[in-house]
C-alpha cells in the first residue's frame, strides 16, 4: 500500500522551492483554477499558523495537505491533494491521519474541512476517519458548486 515517506514542510528548508513547485503544479492539474492556490501558494505557507505535510514516494511528491490553526481551539485543513497515479494506495489516508495527529498535539478540538459531494473517494476517506457533515455550503466553489462542511471532533478528558 503507501509506502511514502511523510515530511513536513519547514520554512528554511533548503528545498523549500523545489517542494512548493512540486506541489503548485499538482495543484494547478488537480484543481479548477479558482480553486487553485498555485498563485498564492508561497503566500499561504508563509502565514503563521499554518502547516504541509507531504507524501515523498522516492524523488516524487505523491500528494500533500495544508492545513492552519486560527485559534487553540480548531484547525482547518484548507487542501488535500494526491496525484492521479498515487490515488487508492492510502496516501490520502496517510496524510490525512498524520495532519489529525498534528491537530491533536496542538490540542485543538475540532478540525473542520470543506469538500465538494461529489468527490465520493474524499468523503468517503473523511468518513472513514471520523469526520460528519455538518452543513451543506451552497455556491462555496463557484455558484453551481456546493460543499460539505465536515469537522471532526477530539473527545477531551
Amino acid at each position: 500500500m503507501a509506502t511514502g515517506v511523510i515530511v513536513e514542510l519547514q520554512r528554511n528548508s533548503p528545498n523549500w522551492a523545489k517542494v512548493v513547485g512540486d506541489i503548485v503544479r499538482i495543484e494547478k492539474k488537480i484543481f479548477p483554477k479558482h480553486e487553485s492556490l498555485a498563485r498564492s501558494f508561497d503566500d499561504e505557507l508563509k502565514k503563521k499558523n499554518s502547516g504541509l505535510l507531504y507524501t515523498q514516494v522516492g524523488t516524487d511528491i505523491a500528494g500533500y495537505v495544508m492545513y492552519y490553526w486560527p485559534s487553540s481551539l480548531c484547525a482547518c485543513i484548507t487542501k488535500l491533494a494526491v496525484k492521479e497515479n498515487y490515488r487508492g494506495q492510502g496516501h490520502g489516508e496517510k496524510l490525512l491521519k498524520a495532519t489529525v495527529q498534528k491537530c491533536r498535539t496542538r490540542n485543538a478540538h475540532r478540525i473542520s474541512l470543506h469538500v465538494d459531494p461529489t468527490r465520493t473517494p474524499a468523503m468517503q476517506l473523511y468518513k472513514k476517519l471520523g469526520f460528519q457533515v455538518d452543513t451543506l455550503v451552497e455556491g462555496y466553489y463557484s455558484s453551481d458548486r456546493n460543499a460539505y462542511r465536515m469537522y471532526l471532533d477530539f473527545d477531551m478528558e
